[in-house]
């Protein structure tokens, strides 16, 4: 049976919460069903599930843990009624992740080049869009990315995480010592900047 999958990078809670309050904020109906993320893979159809499943492990089992900044505004308009915050760290990592996971079971031509961002406004009136473009212009983020979601398509057409798995789980422990030394310096830069950016 064919079902539809989606891979994306989930936030810490805090930074979050606080971009689903200003999609709501803007009138987006999805602020409350679809949390604030990084589409890596988005809804692709798949004859086997296993297979599919197997691939996605093997990505992230490759993939060593990154940090990603989210900073300033911009928009798809006039193709799409778009506005996202820009991915500055990280951008490369996630080109990477999405053309590795793009390929064996997801593999499929892209009506759009794939670019990584943070959707906070989406179908929504024009001044809408607009205020989200102006208010979020200075927010920025700093924060670690360390896994990655499988979801499914449910015959509701609701998006269930199958699976969160982990980046770098047959790295060796030095890795992982090294890159929690960087988060742990990233976070004291960062210095609780996300919540005092509005």
């Amino acid at each position: 049976m064919s079902s539809s999958v989606g891979v994306i990078l989930g936030f810490p809670p805090d930074v979050a919460e606080e971009l689903q309050r200003w999609r709501a904020s803007f009138g987006d109906p999805l602020a409350h069903v679809v949390p604030a993320h990084i589409t890596l893979v988005t809804t692709t159809p798949t004859s086997d599930w296993e297979a599919t499943r197997e691939h996605v492990r093997d990505v992230a089992r490759r993939q060593c843990p990154f940090m990603v900044t989210i900073a300033g505004t911009g928009t798809f308009r006039p193709v799409s009624p778009v506005v996202f915050i820009n991915v500055e760290d990280g951008f490369d990592e996630c080109v990477e992740l999405h053309e590795m996971l793009q390929q064996g079971p997801l593999q499929r031509e892209l009506p759009f080049a794939y670019h990584p961002h943070v959707t906070i406004a989406h179908d929504v009136a024009p001044e809408s869009l607009d205020e989200a473009e102006t208010a979020l212009k200075s927010y920025r983020a700093t924060f670690p990315v360390v896994s990655m979601g499988l979801y499914e398509h449910d015959a509701d057409g609701i998006w269930q995480l199958r699976e969160e798995l982990d980046f770098g789980t047959e790295t060796d422990n030095d890795a992982g010592t090294r890159f929690a030394e960087a988060a742990a310096e990233a976070a004291a830069k960062a210095g609780g900047a996300a919540a005092s950016s509005h």
